[in-house]
């Protein structure tokens, strides 16, 4: 029988409370990413949301890690949040043109959306999937519960783009897999954990053993997953993803 890979990460790693408990204490921050790519597989770049990285940042990047290390990017604002569709279009091809520079390190792109996104713009994320080429392993994640439904699942499955599937206050818990890889996120309440990032703060033991579950299905199902925790889900992010791969079997 064929597994699919489980690849846990976090969102993002340039944070400079995970020194002296995830990172070595005096760890210069030009050396977070390699420190980091010792223990996990893959990271969410969070940066990307903000701006679009040059290729040489990429490239540098990418010669920092190992082999089989897997970078997974949120497209920037200018697609998912701000614009009219052309300009959202246009940033959107820039953008994928530059994450080329990754090559066989480009994990899944990211277009999360705003709740302000709603069910009735149809047309608007067949025009955005549309840009992006099937090569390209793209997962797309919703705020406004009206994009859950099976339409919108059939839409996402034909084009082989994964739903997102997030531990988010306000979203239900899905199970719906739509692509060949599943992503999930695991956000958290940013009104809950606010700042001071180096220490776990929430238990999560529940919402962990219910993830873990569902990635071995996944991946039983020969289906990469991809995982990433954010420092609002508990309080520190790195604990929490060596918590969740703890309990994979």
């Amino acid at each position: 029988m064929t597994f699919g890979k489980v690849y846990i990460g976090t969102a993002g790693f340039s944070y400079r409370d995970w020194l002296g408990n995830f990172y070595p204490q005096f760890c210069p921050q030009a050396d977070f990413l390699r420190c980091y790519a010792m223990t996990f597989s893959t990271v969410e770049l969070d940066s990307t949301f903000y701006r679009i990285p040059t290729r040489q940042i990429l490239d540098k990047w990418a010669q920092t890690t190992p082999p089989g290390f897997r970078f997974a990017a949120k497209f920037p604002r200018t697609v998912t949040h701000d614009g009219d569709l052309r300009t959202r279009l246009e940033e959107a091809g820039k953008f994928l043109s530059v994450m080329e520079t990754l090559g066989e390190k480009l994990g899944p792109l990211l277009l999360q959306f705003p709740a302000s996104f709603r069910a009735n713009r149809k047309a608007d994320l067949q025009e955005m999937l549309a840009v992006v080429p099937k090569s390209v392993k793209l997962a797309v994640e919703f705020r406004d519960r009206g994009w859950f439904t099976e339409e919108t699942a059939a839409l996402l499955r034909e084009r082989g783009v994964g739903l997102c599937l997030t531990e988010y206050p306000g979203v239900p818990r899905l199970v719906t897999r739509t692509a060949g890889f599943v992503y999930f996120r695991f956000v958290g309440d940013r009104d809950e954990i606010t700042d001071d990032f180096s220490h776990v703060r929430l238990g999560r033991s529940e919402e962990l053993a219910y993830w873990a579950d569902l990635a071995e299905r996944f991946a039983g199902e020969n289906a990469d997953v991809y995982a990433y925790f954010n420092n609002h889900f508990s309080g520190h992010a790195p604990s929490t993803a060596l918590q969740f791969r703890e309990r994979l079997r």
